[in-house]
């Protein structure tokens, strides 16, 4: 990478990395789903408390915290890094010393990691602190649901922290461990849920002429959606995909004759226009289907996910400090089909998502088996701390 001697941050061993990991193994063990990490965060501000930040802000958006730490002088940016407090309705396969205890629940994505890395970050912070300027580190609820980060913006009191750049890292399965992922533009895909009803009249099965049953409206709808995509290529510009994930008719009766049925499906695509195109595809032919059967319907779109888009400035100052760091960098060709509401974020402030490899035999996210890897936590706190250090300096 271009640098033969070895940082002075790297040759000392990360402060009370026992601790964090400690901490990581607690939150791996005790997880809570969206908009329900109460217990989590308040782990977050006693773990906290021992490093002494300037700041403690709690209830974010629902849940979150942010602990501030300010640099020696006054002046200087303020920089803010984001890790997710919320787990997965996914139960826990593997066998550990800290498994989850919590029935259905688990952290299957590495937010346990992720919140780890910003422990150990306030550990450098507070016995390397930074010159001048200002660090929010920011423990974000409802990650997975795509609403925290909204939630967190609509927030008064996080407006007024006001971050001139804001980063966040996503572990890697499949890379190495401690490889840095960047990509300049689109990293994350930006995504939606749909719902569509379809309302119809019930019956006595021995009666279907009596009712007006929507299962044929619902197979024809499941195989228009599917065919949207092939159908309009031409007018998406990158990847665009549609995924029927859920569909339902009725209840469960043999004597009943169904009144209702109802199709869910996810949207994804690289760019936000391709998404808004997709949605009003999804739309108009979810309108033509139940005309066609004269039914009544709905359709709403939820949890919705921005493509989170980079700086091109803030991805240089990720290269920059992973090459002082001596990580191995590489530039991702496409963005990552997966969706992160950080995009809200970099929607608005200069800043990066980036990944972090978490070792090329590692379970995939969201596998039952998945579980964080503890040995990319300093890189990870070092590769933020490096970066609020030069930004300091410019």
């Amino acid at each position: 990478m271009g640098r033969t001697y070895i940082p002075i941050l790297m040759q000392h061993p990360l402060p009370n990395l026992e601790k964090v990991v400690a901490l990581r193994h607690a939150l791996h063990q005790h997880p809570e789903l969206s908009g329900k990490e109460i217990s989590t965060a308040a782990r977050i501000v006693a773990f906290l408390e021992k490093y002494k930040p300037d700041e403690v802000i709690t209830g974010l958006g629902g849940t979150g915290v942010a602990a501030i730490f300010k640099g020696r002088s006054p002046g200087g940016p303020t920089v803010l890094f984001r890790a997710e407090l919320d787990a997965l309705p996914i139960q826990e396969t593997n066998e550990l010393d800290y498994t989850s205890v919590i029935a259905g629940t688990s952290h299957k994505c590495g937010h346990d990691g992720h919140m780890a890395i910003l422990a150990a970050l306030a550990s450098l912070l507070h016995h390397r602190q930074l010159a001048r300027g200002k660090v929010i580190l920011l423990f974000q609820p409802a990650e997975e649901t795509g609403q925290g980060a909204y939630a967190v913006l609509q927030d008064p009191r996080f407006a007024a922290l006001q971050p001139d750049y804001v980063y966040a890292l996503h572990n890697l399965p499949g890379y190495a461990e401690n490889q840095v992922v960047v990509r300049y533009g689109a990293f994350a895909a930006a995504s939606t849920g749909m719902i569509i009803t379809l309302q119809g009249k019930a019956s006595h099965a021995a009666e279907p002429e009596n009712g007006l049953n929507p299962g044929q409206a619902m197979a024809a709808l499941i195989l228009r959606l599917n065919e949207i995509i092939t159908q309009h290529q031409d007018r998406f510009s990158d990847l665009t995909l549609l995924t029927v994930i859920h569909a339902r008719l009725g209840e469960i009766a043999f004597g009943t004759n169904p009144g209702f049925a109802t199709v869910m499906a996810t949207l994804r695509s690289y760019q936000q226009a391709d998404l808004d195109l997709l949605k009003s595809l999804a739309s108009e032919t979810v309108k033509e289907i139940s005309d066609k059967y004269t039914l009544a319907y709905t359709s709403s779109f939820v949890e919705e996910f921005p493509a989170t888009v980079n700086d091109s400035g803030a991805i240089a100052a990720v290269k920059q400090a992973a090459q002082k760091l001596k990580l191995d960098v590489q530039e991702a060709v496409h963005p990552f089909k997966w969706s992160e509401d950080f995009g809200h974020f970099t929607g608005k402030y200069k800043g990066a998502l980036f990944g972090l490899g978490a070792g090329p035999e590692q379970a995939q996210l969201h596998h039952q088996h998945y579980d964080f890897p503890d040995e990319i936590i300093p890189a990870g706190a070092r590769l933020f701390y490096t970066i609020a250090s030069d930004l300091m300096n410019l």
